[in-house]
């Protein structure tokens, strides 16, 4: 079959148009054409009033490759790649080991179901609780100010993820098509048929919840072993080689081969593999505010009189600035139609994040505001110094919002003008428990306060309205990433810890759902490899 890429058709055409501009496209006959598929579809919104459909299709023709000789020139028309996924390699009967997997977010998920389908059986350890019991305990703190400290946004069987927009699309460079074999289990597990081909699929939590589910079954059905409130409290390390993890409870489990996929914030979990002599680098990543404003008036910027076209749905966006204090503000972790969510791992700290469900129905969109930061510049005195960072910005939240789990928010009409924020306008803040309104001007470093000033009304030039008085900052986000990197080698080992295997966002190598599960894929190839390569499987 031939790919054709960027074919661009009107937002409200006939169907049939698609046949006729794919033969046009090809240059070819209409006895020639056979059938085509929509592998890929999304819009391209950047004139309004002009709102285009943009389509990937693979086309089935006669004489294809006389058709892809007339176009051996355009970068547009190809051969259909093969996105078959194939696995590496296959356990033998008579292996002794078995690997263990530490985390179920969605790179631990999927390494545990890589490993599993390949037959290696793996064992995999969640401090949290399964996903049901975990979603009641976050509505916990949500709607009762109940917090638990393993089981919470952070922790629990699903990760961080779970309670996101279910966001499906990445911008890493994927070769082997490890993100198609993401979609494909995700839709076997019970996500929409849809996420397959729509350019920006997502999901949300509801959905998210069962389809988390499904997966374990799977991997329990192909002999994995999945335990919950297992908190690993120690790596058990031999002349620097791994030989197993010692639980919460005493018990220790032995493997000489072990997956670190434990999210980025499992602040303990990096104290110890620090003390143990793993080695771990300070990274760069993010701090700032969640801005929420009305739905509606997203939708009509980005797409003028098209704005609810069922096939647009709610709008998105993306902005950055480059600030005169050398700093660059940009949004992060857009929800269209979402809610601000109350996201700390340990008490006596508010952190903010953004989720959306399927139906990206609510009435306010919101994202990230955030300022980039490095450990170069803001945190050089040791490889942790990012963590303490966040402990610091997330424990001063806790108290401007009244030291019970609210947030502190203000308007950004206020935030610009430099005044505290005494009542609300006509954004109503999605933040449960609640926000308590105040002045952030000491909410962030200064040098973040002062760049979030200047690029909200720069942002506002690009979207009219972006800094109107009545939207709403709330505080603190800074779990934009992890700030710390496990340093790890071509065979995705970690350069000084023979058999850890750092995986996924908490290590420093994805951000967001569809990077971690393929990192949890690559990181799976390479246990299973070195498995079968080793001599104690005689």
């Amino acid at each position: 079959m031939l790919r054709i890429t960027e074919l661009k058709l009107p937002l409200d055409h006939d169907q049939s148009l698609i046949k006729t501009a794919v033969i046009e496209r090809l240059g070819i006959t209409e006895q020639n054409f056979i059938a085509y598929t929509v592998f890929r579809l999304g819009h391209d919104a950047r004139k309004r009033n002009a709102i285009e459909l943009v389509y990937t299709l693979d086309v089935e023709v006669k004489n294809e490759s006389d058709v892809l000789a007339n176009h051996k020139n355009d970068p547009h028309i190809s051969v259909t790649p093969d996105t078959t996924y194939q696995f590496v390699a296959h356990a033998p009967a008579q292996l002794k080991q078995r690997p263990i997997v530490i985390g179920t977010g969605p790179c631990g998920l999927f390494a545990g179901l890589i490993l599993a389908q390949m037959g290696f059986r793996p064992i995999i350890l969640e401090r949290g609780k399964e996903v049901r019991e975990r979603t009641k305990d976050t509505f916990g703190l949500w709607r009762k100010s109940e917090f638990n400290a393993e089981s919470n946004v952070q922790f629990g069987e699903g990760g961080a993820g779970t309670f996101s927009d279910g966001k499906l699309y990445t911008q890493i460079k994927d070769p082997n098509h490890y993100g198609r074999k993401v979609l494909t289990e995700f839709v076997k597990a019970g996500a929409p048929a849809e996420i397959l081909h729509v350019s920006k699929p997502h999901i949300g939590t509801f959905k998210l919840v069962t389809m988390v589910e499904q997966i374990r079954a799977t991997i329990e059905g192909l002999g994995g072993e999945i335990r919950f409130q297992q908190r690993v409290d120690e790596l058990i390390i031999d002349n620097h080689q791994v030989r197993g993890v010692t639980l919460a409870n005493g018990e220790t489990i032995s493997s000489d081969y072990v997956v670190l996929a434990v999210g980025h914030s499992a602040r303990d979990t990096f104290k110890m593999l620090y003390e143990r002599g793993v080695y771990i680098e300070a990274k760069p990543f993010s701090i700032g505010f969640r801005i929420e404003h009305p739905q509606s008036l997203i939708d009509v910027c980005r797409f003028g009189k098209q704005a609810g076209h069922p096939l647009l749905g709610a709008a998105d966006y993306k902005l950055v600035h480059h600030c005169k204090n050398g700093r660059s503000v940009y949004s992060f972790c857009m929800c269209p139609g979402g809610t601000v969510v109350a996201a700390t791992s340990e008490a006596g700290h508010v952190v903010t994040n953004g989720m959306s469900q399927y139906s990206r129905n609510e009435r306010n969109a919101n994202s990230a505001i955030v300022v980039g930061i490095t450990p170069e510049v803001d945190y050089p005195e040791h490889p942790l110094a990012g963590i303490d960072l966040q402990r610091r910005l997330e424990a001063h939240a806790f108290v401007l919002g009244g030291s019970n789990y609210q947030a502190p928010a203000q308007r950004v009409g206020d935030f610009l003008a430099q005044r505290p924020s005494e009542n609300l306008g006509s954004v109503q803040p999605s933040y449960t428990p609640s926000v308590h309104l105040t002045d952030l001007s000491s909410a962030l470093p200064d040098y973040a306060i002062e760049a979030i000033r200047e690029a909200l009304p720069a942002f506002d030039k690009k979207i009219k309205g972006f800094a109107m008085n009545d939207a709403i900052l709330t505080a603190v986000e800074t779990r934009t990433s992890s700030p710390i990197r496990i340093k790890r080698n071509t065979h995705y080992q970690s350069i000084n810890t023979t058999g850890l295997y750092p995986a996924g966002e908490g290590a420093g190598y994805a951000g967001g759902i569809l990077s971690a599960a393929v990192d949890g894929i690559k990181v799976a190839e390479a246990v299973a490899l070195a498995m079968i390569s080793c001599v104690d499987i005689t």
